[in-house]
């Protein structure tokens, strides 16, 4: 595959799967991709060490029995919404469960979208040059009946995972197709580590001043709570499955995350369009997720509702197009 001194691409199948991996040598950095199951990403690996949580011994395996690990995409909606139905452009649209392409919550509410493990990307470009290694794929969700059935707006997808400089940028890009506005709710959903402490030793940034009030179901009520934590908030004994919003944007507009170790640091940036975060770092587990979202929880119904209208839409014949970056630094103290 094309290459350069410091960055080269590698396309592959091992057993059932194919994979692409990005490397960025004088980094000593690897991203590993599979397309097939969702086009997530499965490995992170920073001078050998893997910063993405991912409980499998192969992609194959993960691909036998998907799970929710690395980085899933989340389309065309992210987290869950209310019910089986949901707005758009003022007009109330049904989820036909008997399609069997919709994974519920444990209260039955309809969750992450449609594609999280979806074998439908397809790679279009993959290459490097003196600047960066990248994968690009492509999903027109537009040519597959059973999606356009549950969000019936015509659109295709791209995807494109970049390493340069050290530092992964996953860009998506959605193209609206159909002859209406199309709501844009997706995010993604990165399972992120550092192994140089035990959990209870890691410390977070979360750069956000205000914490939406859920309700039962974890649908946000529209109450909001000021917030203000530490610059190396302890995660100790802090139970997150939080959304924020009011994200608090350096002089470039991108709001800064990250999770820390002793030494090592993981850094989750956000660019403007991606206006929520939730926060998830369960007890018991050695991860946590700092998610890019382009919109609230149940964002087209609270949008409908006037509970939260800040609800991005993309005109017909229009693009949406956001990033976000995923940095790691310290690991050169282990």
């Amino acid at each position: 595959m094309p290459e350069s001194a410091d960055y080269s691409v590698r396309r592959f199948r091992m057993g059932s799967c194919e994979l692409v991996q990005l490397f960025d040598s004088p980094a000593d950095l690897r991203v590993g991709l599979v397309p097939e199951v969702g086009n997530m990403a499965y490995e992170i690996k920073v001078k050998g060490k893997d910063v993405l949580w991912f409980p499998f011994s192969s992609p194959g395996d993960l691909r036998a029995q998907p799970a929710m690990c690395g980085i899933p995409f989340l389309a065309p909606w992210a987290n869950r919404l209310d019910g089986p139905e949901y707005w758009a452009n003022g007009k109330k649209y049904g989820i036909n469960a008997g399609l069997g392409n919709i994974r519920c919550d444990p209260q039955g509410k309809p969750i992450h979208g449609l594609l999280r493990y979806s074998g439908l990307w397809d790679v279009v470009s993959a290459g490097a040059d003196a600047n960066s290694a990248w994968a690009t794929s492509r999903l027109d969700f537009w040519k597959y009946p059973d999606l356009m059935a549950q969000f019936p707006f015509a659109h295709s997808m791209r995807m494109t995972y970049r390493l340069s400089r050290g530092e992964l940028e996953v860009e998506a890009e959605i193209e609206n197709l159909a002859a209406e506005p199309m709501p844009v709710a997706v995010g993604f959903h990165p399972y992120l580590r550092v192994d140089d402490a035990p959990r209870d030793e890691w410390t977070v940034h979360i750069a956000a001043r205000d914490r939406l009030t859920l309700d039962e179901r974890l649908i946000p009520t529209g109450e909001r709570t000021p917030v203000q934590f530490e610059d190396a908030q302890p995660l100790a004994g802090l139970d997150l499955d939080h959304v924020f919003a009011g994200l608090v944007r350096d002089p470039d507009g991108k709001a800064r995350f990250h999770v820390q170790g002793r030494h090592q640091r993981v850094t989750v940036t956000y660019g403007p369009r991606y206006r929520i975060a939730v926060a998830y770092a369960p007890p018991g587990q050695d991860f946590i997720c700092f998610e890019p979202m382009a919109a609230v929880t149940n964002a087209f119904n609270l949008a409908h509702a006037g509970t939260f209208p800040e609800l991005d839409s993309i005109p017909p014949g229009g693009t949406w197009k956001e990033s976000f970056w995923i940095a790691a630094t310290g690991f050169e103290e282990l």
